[in-house]
């Protein structure tokens, strides 16, 4: 079994409607310990991402060049830190799924250089209290899924319930990156934001593969 260009299309639409869903908790979310943008940054953001592609007149030749229209959308209408963080994520793995087809191991490669794009632009790591801590786990769930002969479904699915984990784990963890970081102590006892839309995200991708 392998994912293709339609399921990177329905990936994309399946975010853009999960990030409306859960837009006001999203909004709460950041309002508790951010400055309360993420929701409405993602919801436009993604919203101008199905806008771009309704109106393409060719489906795509493959999935990077979906990955790499969402990323330069992202980049040019969301604000905030989700803008670039996101934008790069995508843009790193669009490079690395040129490709019509994805099997378990491409799912891997994707998830990798979404993390390591983030990274890159975030300067952040594990334990930071960043959506790094919900990236992080759900590769290292995927990797294991893949090894053991996951197909590519299956392998979204443990990132994306790797990713809800390690978004709550973000509750009890002390910010020391980004706008939280500001409140010290005070950031504890909330879910990060960038975690939770992480979760989201991932869920969608495996939802848009079943």
């Amino acid at each position: 079994m392998t994912l293709d260009v339609a399921w990177a299309i329905g990936w994309v639409r399946l975010s853009a409607q999960t990030v409306t869903e859960h837009r006001s908790e999203l909004i709460e979310l950041d309002r508790q310990i951010g400055d309360g943008d993420h929701g409405e940054n993602l919801f436009r953001g993604f919203t101008a991402v199905t806008a771009k592609l309704d109106a393409l007149e060719t489906q795509p030749a493959d999935i990077g060049e979906v990955l790499k229209l969402v990323a330069t959308t992202l980049m040019s209408t969301v604000g905030g830190a989700a803008g670039p963080l996101y934008g790069t994520a995508y843009l790193r793995a669009a490079k690395a799924t040129g490709l019509p087809e994805l099997d378990s191991h491409g799912v891997v490669a994707l998830l990798e250089a979404a993390l390591e794009g983030i990274v890159a632009r975030g300067k952040a790591r594990t334990g930071e209290k960043t959506m790094v801590d919900a990236w992080a786990p759900a590769v290292e769930a995927a990797v294991a899924a893949a090894d053991a002969g996951a197909t590519p479904a299956a392998v979204l699915e443990a990132a994306a319930a790797a990713a809800g984990a390690g978004a709550e784990a973000t509750v009890e963890l002390i910010a020391t990156k980004g706008r939280a970081s500001y409140l010290g102590e005070r950031s504890q006892h909330h879910m990060d934001p960038g975690a939770r839309s992480t979760e989201l995200i991932l869920r969608a991708a495996a939802q848009a593969a079943e």
